[in-house]
């Protein structure tokens, strides 16, 4: 298994050679190879700036003699001007680097900027329910998305398949149900000596007793109203923790977090969101 390093490298190295291929002709035909400058990083839109850790690791990877001055760190609330850094070096470098750069911090600050608007939302709504990301991510930019929703005051759920168990309704109707899907889970931890939080989806009252039997880590309740939710939650009693899911929007979110769980989770968060306006520009 590779580290998020790793990860990142690859990601960055792989969108080089999908974007520039055997070169990038239009800035090799116009830019000498000696020519010099410098770029800056433009605020556009206000947002939750996310990604510049980065954006530094994209313009080293490529020409580690670009020399990058900071003015705004990561998590900062941004405004229209704001200048976010400043880049110096080879022409040739700065216009190759630039898209890649843009892509992904754009899309991480789009991220962030959606997330803090969920957690601030359910914070002055007098609520301790925190904001979860899930699955539903862009292929291979699954780490730097799941980085922006914890810059944006979020908190990750499980990151993939290998860090938590998650046994969701297909899970237990192939299982035979909630007992035998929580058995076979604690048995399978105990037999590859994982030490692994396992979280079961109830879809109805009948499931959820029956999981509260099994005592698992965290319950999920799927598609269940307001109402049923603090039914549940009720039900619940703290042996676990809580955690909604299934359609729940911003606009339709405070009453499931007044209802007590501890998390709603949205899909939202990275399959929907839109970038953050910033451009890269000579200066």
């Amino acid at each position: 298994m590779y580290t998020v390093d790793e990860l990142n490298d690859r990601l960055i190295d792989l969108s080089f050679s999908e974007d520039i291929g055997d070169g990038d002709h239009t800035t090799l035909c116009s830019i000498p190879a000696d020519a010099v400058g410098a770029q800056k990083l433009l605020v556009k839109e206000e947002g939750i700036l996310a990604g510049v850790r980065v954006a530094r690791e994209v313009f080293h990877r490529f020409d580690p003699e670009l020399h990058i001055e900071e003015f705004i760190q990561d998590g900062a609330h941004v405004k229209p001007g704001d200048i976010v850094m400043i880049v110096r070096g080879r022409v040739r470098s700065l216009l190759q680097t630039e898209r890649l750069m843009l892509n992904i911090v754009q899309r991480m600050s789009g991220i962030a900027t959606m997330t803090h608007k969920y957690q601030q939302a359910l914070i002055d709504a007098g609520t301790k329910t925190r904001v979860l990301d899930t699955r539903k991510t862009t292929p291979g930019m699954r780490m730097l998305e799941k980085e922006a929703v914890k810059i944006g005051g979020g908190t990750n759920h499980r990151i993939g398949l290998f860090d938590m168990i998650l046994l969701k309704d297909n899970h237990v109707d192939f299982c035979g149900g909630i007992h035998n899907a929580i058995t076979r889970a604690k048995a399978y931890c105990r037999e590859c000596g994982k030490d692994l939080k396992i979280e079961i989806e109830v879809r109805n009252f009948q499931e959820l007793e029956e999981a509260l039997q099994e005592h698992p880590d965290r319950i999920m309740f799927d598609n269940f109203t307001p109402e049923d939710t603090a039914r549940a939650v009720q039900m619940v009693a703290g042996q676990c923790e809580t955690e909604s899911s299934g359609g729940i929007t911003f606009d339709t979110m405070i009453p499931y977090a007044k209802a007590g769980v501890d998390f709603i989770s949205f899909g939202a968060l990275t399959h929907s969101v839109k970038g953050l306006d910033l451009s890269f520009k000579a200066c």
